[in-house]
């Protein structure tokens, strides 16, 4: 009812005084109360005038009856006034009512301030709470007044009529459009008896007594009524079968006229015409009135008098009484008197007498249109006329056909094709059906119908209906939308329920039998022959959905999208999940809500609250009562899928909550009762329960405590829901709800049953903990944060009495609003909780959809949030393990430093004793740096900006990784300190020969001088002189000591072995291997190993071959150094060897001998070179060669001497040059390594090191674009040594690149340099910072200062700097100022060198640490490979527990073969692990086992499916591409390839690999 403006001041006044004038007329909406706000959810008690309408609408949306209570302004002087005022004899008591109002006119004002729709769920609310609900709304002095049929549409009613009781079949009607007789009470004048206190009693049993009307014993019920009077209100009586509990064994219908009927005549003309009689109350009847009453026809039928008898004037009121039905010709039954000793109760029964026996007949309400026209009344539905017609039309094509033929014909989309397509969508992930064809083929093939369906789908055209229902729909005028989506809505409903209710029947009965072959059949039927406005809102959306397929997309479906947006952000539902299918429409409804976001402004942070639980147990009522929203409900039927509600968040809440919006997920019961029989109703639950739960911050699991075997069902398919939710980092908050829990004590009464639902839950985890593989989870409480005293709550009975003709419990409501409250209170507590928003609710929802799609316990889940918070920490990760060993690379330089520049005359224990401190600081070093990083990882894990939540469970991992890396980096800065320790140990050695020699030089140029002081010789003849005293001098010098490589190899080769009974292999040495290539025999493989076909040895010798081909790398990189042999390397060689052996072993049974064999042609090589790099070493540190480079220093020395010439320039020179410039050199060096990674990972190169997946992906792009087949060949078989080589290349080509390296280097020089000046500068002052004195003595301890403040920097050489300074002339302060002339010429020099310097290899060859090692260590992981396809492994640190990769391969590229026909197998693991298929190889000793079951082999694998058919492209487009020389090069047969793998092209190729790897 839409009411014109009326400015009667008395209406107007009322209004105003309730703060609601800017609403009125019929203004105020639905979607204003159905916003979550302070008002609605903490449920304040009315303080001021303005609480009161808002208080009311709070209650009665919760479906509270005493919504009727909070009309009343409190006044808390009350009682005070009260007690004193009963002692006051001049007391009169005054009707004062400013801030005091009766319900009535509460209610009047509300339904005139509302507008039409929400009049619809007032009176729909307030029927629940069996209220009495307006029939005609008084307008302005009772001039005109309304109709209310149209807010009266919306009240759908169930009874038993006694006539039916025995088939136990009810009626369900609209109440509009029930034949109901209907009785009408209205009264003359101010009768003292109460016509609605009466009703009240009527309608009322014993007991039970409801107030269905106002009444004046009810608080604020005798205040004068301001505005209400004229309402006629109606209240229904409907009988529930039972003859001992109703009151009237048909359905009644009860008007209440309120004030005097000669104040309302229009109304009460009305009633007359329409009522099957009128019930008249009266104290007497005066001459005007009698004459209304005597206009009146067929009043002996039909009206009734009823005489409230006073003892003052109650002869003379009689008489009048008896005038009047004289005159009326009345029948005596027809005049009810009340005399003054009977109470209201046993003269109820006497009304109810008269009700039974009055003559029966009946009427429609939508029957009374016309009537109420004919007497001036307005109805509002006349407003809608146009849409009425509309939704008639759409009807009208439906006529009296079969229900699935006209869908078929009208809404073919969602028919057999969308029911096929959602098959083969499951069928893609299950792979159930495949039968003899290849798996590979079977998955095209299901490809392809798929792709067919999408296009016939896309062909059809918009049929009739949906081309009237779009239009409508498309309206801008918001109001003409919703009455046509309303007219569409009860007009299906009244359809749906004239077609179901004999397949209910027939249903029903067929469940008591049991038969489930018919359930199934009925149920069919059921769904097929269901219509209600979801199945044209699906429609639509599917028309949308394949849109994308056809070219002619009109602009009125791409605007659909917006449509439904508006209707969402206005409270209407959208189907998110198709029950009837079991599928989701994910472009529409992706679309549908990235319109939302995009209207609100990208502000739409999701509270996600959901309801599980048995069929029928009140999910939806609870959420209606608790939200006050009214989810659909298919008339009939339950719901079925999914609906989800945005009810917006309000700004008084919005700030504490930090939502924009809480989503209400409305589900289809679990263990359906009725369904419980059909084959796949389990797994339908547990999909459904894991969707839900997946997709929800809040699930409430609501459970009926009446069936214990039920809820223990129930209790699994939540655990295994709540349990894959904890695998994927989802930490949904769970709330148990029992219903029907009465009584004061239920609370503690239910601590037991509590407690027993704990056990059962562990119970339940423990064995779906056991079905998910999760042997960790233990309780309950392992999965979810879960407090038996919090989590749970008991709720009353729904109904307080036995319905239909039960109210709403208050008990219900109130526990509900509590429950409401708490639940906002505890998100709003949850600060570690992120709220998501539109976009990403989205990109989860997606995933979830499909990691259900899997059987039943196989839960594959990938999703590109988790993706990329596990890439995001991966790369932070990187960065801190960088640090981390950057901070290690920088000390340890110092501390090699400083043990090399150690004093050589001190003993070699005080050498062990600084390492040995060294090692102490390392430690403390280490130990600091990794709670750095544990601190980061914290700290990290407190962000709410990367959605660690999602990550949660790798955790775990990257902390064992941290205390992983920290042993790793311990042990081997540990070795290199005590290889530091040996070189100062060999080169003191050499040191001293090298002094003894020199000693004895310096005499003998001493002596020649002595000798030849008073000659006068040239130059030649002095140098002559000088080269046979040199000659004589050195003639004996000896060399370093050679050590036993081979022995020391040997040795720990034999250690290696030790307690293994394999000496006797060892005896000969290894001198006789490592001559011919390494060959895999019979003898190294196991006895029933060798009976197998010869590719097992084949692909055995591969494997060996890349060890081999690793561990000859890894020797030739550790030669490569300046330093001697240490024993460590061939203790890191075996032990990559063993690395290799284990998993060689696992996967290829080799037996000891293998083993002995290959580790004594590796170790043979490695002899071999170690050998060379001892020689080199002894070679560079001989010192006879050592003297040597010092030959021409001592002569000229010896020259200058003699002729007495000024050698200061050149001694400074020669220092600079011969001491320095190495040592500046070995800087630039030890530096340059750490450097380069900084630049690469810090530069514009850093993406493709930043974390492995980007790596992979940048690498297997490059292997597309080059083409070529022995580097794919190459990159699958030696993954390890592919990887190195390309990073070698790529730092070599990064480092060319507009002369970096140089630019590097220069940058290193210009930070020595600047070491060495300051230096420089500190050693030319004294300890007490006065300058040395300008002596021959002081440049001595100028160069021992200076030297002893660059000790941590660089390695000066003792011996060369004794030599340097050899007899020098010069004093102090000329030999310093020709030194730093020296150290610039020095550092030009340099940089000339560097400029000119273009050999990057050979440069990259001298540094200790090694760029491209270290961008290895960083990408390449823990090096594992997938067992069947032989991808490598990705997952972040080396420490993790679960190996994954983001793409696999075809099985034959990792050489697996069909053993009976020898060709490739070309199905991809993804796909075989989720399929029925089975496998066999050595670790299974060639028995069969399930691939779905592979954990049982390689538990540490995770090998989720493919998360498109397009994501390996990559791989199936490289397999066929190359397929003929795979198989060459495997000694294979080419594979059977599905002829659809031959139509991806190499930008498909690149596209599905850019997707797999979220690089969009």
């Amino acid at each position: 009812m839409m009411d014109t403006e009326d400015k009667t001041p008395g209406l107007l006044n009322f209004i105003t005084k309730l703060g609601l004038e800017k609403f009125y007329p019929n203004k105020l909406t639905l979607q204003l109360l159905l916003e979550i706000n302070k008002s609605n959810t903490y449920n304040h008690t009315v303080q001021t005038v303005e609480d009161i309408p808002w208080c009311f609408f709070g209650r009665l949306f919760q479906i509270n009856a005493e919504c009727r209570d909070c009309t009343q302004v409190p006044n808390n002087n009350h009682e005070e006034d009260l007690f004193n005022d009963q002692y006051d004899l001049d007391f009169c008591p005054t009707d004062d009512t400013d801030d005091r109002f009766n319900p009535v006119d509460i209610i009047v004002a509300l339904f005139k301030c509302a507008d039409s729709f929400l009049q619809q769920q007032m009176t729909l609310k307030m029927s629940m709470c069996q209220f009495s609900v307006p029939l005609l709304m008084p307008h302005s002095k009772n001039s005109q007044c309304n109709l209310m049929l149209w807010a009266l549409r919306d009240i759908v009613k169930e009874w038993l009529p006694h006539e039916l009781s025995q088939s136990k079949h009810f009626v369900e009607d609209n109440i509009v459009q029930a034949d109901i007789p209907l009785y009408s009470f209205v009264r003359l004048k101010n009768c003292n008896l109460s016509k609605s206190q009466l009703l009240n009693i009527i309608l009322s049993r014993g007991q039970q007594n409801h107030n269905y009307f106002i009444h004046r014993e009810m608080e604020g019920g005798a205040i004068e009524k301001k505005i209400a009077n004229g309402l006629v209100e109606v209240c229904w009586y409907l009988p529930s079968g039972r003859e001992n509990l109703d009151i009237f064994p048909e359905p009644a219908a009860f008007a209440n006229l309120r004030g005097d009927i000669c104040e309302s005549l229009t109304q009460f003309n009305f009633l007359y015409q329409v009522s099957t009689a009128v019930f008249v109350f009266l104290d007497k009847v005066e001459e005007h009135e009698q004459k209304i009453l005597l206009s009146l026809p067929n009043v002996k039928t039909k009206l009734f008098l009823v005489v409230d008898v006073k003892d003052r004037n109650a002869k003379e009121d009689i008489l009048s009484v008896k005038v009047t039905q004289e005159k009326l010709d009345l029948p005596k039954s027809s005049i009810q008197i009340k005399r003054s000793n009977m109470n209201v109760v046993e003269f109820s029964k006497n009304i109810c007498a008269a009700i039974k026996t009055s003559n029966v007949t009946t009427m429609k309400i939508i029957n009374m249109f016309d009537k109420a026209v004919e007497l001036g009344l307005s109805v509002a539905e006349c407003r809608s006329e146009n849409q009425e017609k509309a939704a008639e039309e759409i009807m009208r094509g439906i006529g009296v056909r079969n229900i699935s033929d006209y869908k078929k014909q009208q809404l073919p989309l969602q028919g057999d094709n969308w029911k096929r397509l959602s098959q083969l969508e499951k069928e893609q992930c299950r792979l159930k059906d495949f039968g003899d064809s290849g798996l590979e083929e079977y998955k095209c093939q299901l490809q392809q119908e798929v792709k067919q369906i999408k296009k016939e789908q896309s062909t059809y055209k918009l049929s009739k209906a949906m081309r009237t229902f779009i239009a409508n729909l498309s309206t801008n005028n918001k109001e003409e939308q919703n009455y046509f989506l309303k007219w569409m809505k009860l007009k299906l409903d009244t359809k749906s329920r004239e077609k179901l209710s004999a397949l209910r029947k027939k249903f029903k009965e067929e469940c008591r039998k049991k038969e489930s072959e018919l359930i199934a059949e009925l149920d069919q039927a059921l769904l097929e022959s269901s219509l209600g406005i979801e199945h044209y809102m699906r429609e639509m959306g599917l028309i949308y959905e394949f849109s994308l397929h056809s070219q002619k997309t009109v602009d009125e479906i791409v605007a659909l999208p917006s449509v439904v947006a508006k209707m969402l952000l206005d409270g209407y539902p959208l189907e998110l999940l198709d029950g009837d299918a079991s599928n989701i429409p994910e472009r529409w409804v992706t679309d549908v809500l990235m319109e939302l976001h995009r209207k609100v402004g990208e502000k739409s942070r999701l509270l996600v609250v959901s309801v599980l639980g048995v069929q029928s147990t009140g999910k939806s009522t609870l959420l209606n009562t608790m939200f006050g929203v009214q989810f659909p409900v298919s008339s009939g039927r339950c719901t079925r899928g999914a609906y989800m509600v945005f009810l917006k968040v309000g700004e008084d809440l919005k700030t504490d909550l930090k939502y924009d919006f809480i989503v209400l997920i409305d589900t289809e019961g679990l263990k359906s009762p009725d369904m419980a029989q059909l084959e796949d109703s389990y797994e339908h639950d547990n999909q459904l329960a894991t969707f839900v739960i997946g997709l929800s911050d809040v699930t409430i699991i609501n459970i009926a405590m009446e069936n214990a075997t039920e809820m223990k069902d129930i209790l699994q398919i939540t655990v295994h829901a709540f349990l894959r939710m904890r695998q994927i980092g989802k930490k949904p908050v769970c709330h148990f709800v029992h219903q029907n829990v009465a009584g004061v004590s239920a609370h503690s009464k239910c601590m037991t049953e509590r407690k027993h639902l704990l056990d059962q839950l562990n119970e339940m985890t423990k064995i779906a903990a056991k079905m998910e593989k999760q042997p960790s989870i233990n309780a309950f409480t392992d999965v979810l944060d879960y407090k038996i005293d919090k989590n749970h709550w008991n709720i009353p009975g729904l109904w307080h009495g036995t319905p239909p003709m039960a109210p709403v419990n208050t008990g219900y409501s109130e526990a509900v609003a509590d429950f409401k409250k708490t639940l906002l209170e505890i998100m709003k507590d949850d600060r570690d909780r992120k709220a998501t928003q539109i976009p990403d609710f989205l990109e989860w929802m997606k995933s979830l959809w499909r990691a259900v799609k899997y059987e039943n316990f196989i839960f594959s889940f990938r999703n590109t949030l988790v993706a990329h918070a596990y890439d995001n920490l991966c790369k932070e990760f990187s960065q801190w393990e960088w640090e981390f060993r950057k901070h290690i690379f920088c000390w340890q330089t110092e501390a090699e430093l400083e043990i090399l520049n150690t004093d050589n005359e001190s003993e070699v224990n005080t050498w062990e004793k600084v390492v040995h401190s060294k090692k102490s600081q390392l430690s403390d070093k280490i130990t600091h740096q990794q709670k750095l990083m544990m601190e980061k990882l914290i700290h990290y894990y407190k962000r709410k900006d990367r959605d660690v939540n999602l990550i949660e469970k790798y955790k775990n991992d990257f902390s064992k990784s941290i205390i992983g890396l920290a042993k790793e980096i311990q042990q081997s800065v540990s070795i290199k300190l005590d290889c530091a320790l040996q070189l100062k140990i060999s080169k003191k050695k050499a040191q001293d020969i090298q002094r003894k020699y020199r000693d004895l030089i310096e005499e003998q140029v001493m002596q020649l001088l002595g000798n030849y002081t008073n000659t006068s010789l040239s130059d030649e003849q002095l140098t002559d002189v000088f080269e046979k005293m040199w000659t004589d001098a050195t003639i004996n010098v000896c060399g370093l000591e050679h050590r036993d490589i081979a022995g020391s190899v040997l040795m720990q080769l034999k250690k290696n072995f030790l307690n293994r009974k394999v000496n006797k292999d060892l005896q000969d040495g290894l001198k006789e291997y490592g001559k011919q290539p390494f060959k895999v025999k019979n003898v190294h493989l196991d006895s029933w190993f060798k009976m197998v076909k010869n590719w097992f040895q084949h692909d055995c010798q591969s494997s060996a071959d890349s060890a081999i081909e690793s561990c000859t790398q890894f020797v030739l990189d550790t030669v490569k150094t300046n330093g001697d042999y240490h024993e460590s390397f061939t203790r890191d060689l075996l032990e990559k060897i063993d690395s290799f052996l284990e998993h060689s072993c696992k996967y290829h049974k080799t037996n000891i001998q293998f083993e002995i064999d290959l580790k004594l042609h590796i170790c043979s090589f490695a002899t071999k070179q170690f050998l060379e790099m001892h020689k080199k070493f002894l070679y560079k540190n001989n010192p006879q060669n050592q003297l040597e480079k010092l030959k021409n220093q001592y002569l000229s020395d010896f020259l200058d001497l003699y002729k007495d010439r000024d050698h200061c320039q050149r001694k400074a020179k020669d220092f600079a040059r011969v001491c320095i410039k190495p040592a500046v050199e070995d800087y630039v060096n030890r530096s340059l390594g750490v450097d380069i990674v900084d630049e690469i990972v810090t530069s514009c190169h850093s993406t493709e090191y930043s974390s492995r997946s980007y790596f992979q992906y940048n690498i297997q792009r490059e292997l597309l674009q080059k083409e070529d087949f022995n580097s794919f060949v190459r990159y699958i078989s030696n993954y390890e040594m592919y990887v190195k080589n390309w990073i070698y290349e790529h730092v070599k080509q990064k480092m060319s690149e507009d002369e970096t390296l140089c630019k590097l280097k220069n940058k290193i020089l210009q930070v020595i340099f600047t070491k060495i000046t300051e230096a420089l500068n500190k050693a030319s002052k004294a300890k007490d910072g006065t300058h040395l004195e300008d002596n021959k003595e002081s440049i001595t301890e100028f160069i021992n200062s200076m030297h002893k403040y660059l000790i941590k920097d660089i390695l000066l050489s003792e011996e060369d700097e004794k030599a340097i300074l050899f007899q020098i002339q010069s004093t102090c302060y000329p030999f310093i100022k020709s030194l730093k002339t020296s150290i610039e010429d020095l550092k030009a020099e340099l940089q000339q060198e560097f400029s000119k310097s273009k050999d990057i290899a050979a440069d990259l060859e001298k540094l200790p640490i090694r760029p491209h090692d270290e961008l290895f260590k960083r990408v390449f992981g823990c090096g594992q490979q997938c067992p069947f396809c032989k991808v490598p492994c990705e997952a972040g640190g080396k420490e993790h527990t679960e190996h994954h990769a983001a793409v696999h391969r075809p099985q034959g590229l990792g050489r697996y073969r069909n053993l009976d026909t020898e060709k490739l197998v070309e199905t991809l693991c993804t796909t075989d692990v989720y399929s029925r298929r089975k496998f066999r190889n050595t670790l299974t000793k060639q028995e069969w086992h399930p691939y779905k079951d592979y954990k049982a082999y390689y538990p540490e694998w995770h090998i989720p499916a493919d998360p498109s058919v397009e994501a390996s492209d990559y791989w199936k487009y490289v397999l066929v591409k190359y397929n003929e020389q795979f198989a060459e090069k495997y000694d294979a047969k080419p594979a059977d390839v599905p002829q659809a793998w031959r139509s991806i092209t190499k930008e498909q190729a690149l596209k599905g690999l850019t997707e797999a790897f979220n690089m969009k």
